[in-house]
């Protein structure tokens, strides 16, 4: 099948209020723009300078989704164009957005990354270091940020229930997070958790924003 009918495919899988991050990291153009021609136009990228060298060259609605560990150092490259940050997991990280969208002159769209799964490999806060940061009160003094919800992945395991219990259990937070710190917030909405492999699973536990790669573009050239 072709990545266009492979996008179908899963865009026909996807309920109401469910958004689909096309995770196009390591793909080349080529692949993006047949995605594109298809009408998809959110995606993926895990590397700032092949995110931005792909912003550069191709179509100016695309709206890029960064979703990989970022660097500090990196930040500064993106903040021009980048639509939403996935992986915001230290305040210091966040503040450090913060102030390259003050010189740019742009507000940032962020989610709190949240580590649910039984790996260690996986980057973000723990739930009780999340609601010590928000507790904290000073992300309210970040004026070119925007909380815009959490993001989190699964462990990679092969055992269903295991994904459906860290899925329902970063729901359970993001509700807690958002009755807790962001009640009167419409820009809090937003839950970021599946992949090509679980996110039947994920929407099934409220998830809104589906990062599905291999699914739509085949398996990654490294």
């Amino acid at each position: 099948m072709s990545i266009a009918d492979n996008l179908k495919q899963v865009l026909a899988e996807l309920p109401q209020g469910v958004q689909l991050v096309a995770v196009s990291k390591f793909h080349p153009n080529e692949a993006i723009e047949e995605a594109y021609q298809a009408g998809q136009r959110i995606f993926g990228e895990s590397k700032v300078q092949e995110m931005t060298a792909k912003y550069e060259s191709l179509p100016k609605d695309i709206e890029w989704h960064f979703i990989g560990h970022l660097q500090t150092n990196k930040i500064k490259y993106m903040i021009p164009y980048v639509a939403m940050i996935h992986g915001i997991d230290s305040y210091k990280l966040l503040a450090e957005v913060n102030k390259q969208a003050v010189k740019a002159g742009r507000t940032v769209n962020c989610l709190l990354q949240i580590h649910v799964a039984q790996e260690e490999t996986k980057f973000g806060f723990s739930p009780k270091e999340c609601k010590e940061m928000l507790n904290a009160g000073e992300w309210k003094e970040l004026t070119h940020v925007r909380i815009c919800g959490l993001m989190g992945m699964a462990s990679n395991t092969n055992c269903i229930e295991q994904i459906n219990r860290e899925f329902c259990s970063l729901n359970r937070l993001f509700n807690e997070i958002k009755e807790t710190w962001f009640t009167h917030s419409d820009t809090f909405c937003e839950l970021s958790m599946g992949m090509s492999y679980d996110y039947h699973e994920a929407i099934a536990a409220g998830s809104t924003l589906v990062r599905v790669g291999s699914k739509i573009f085949g398996e990654r050239n490294y």
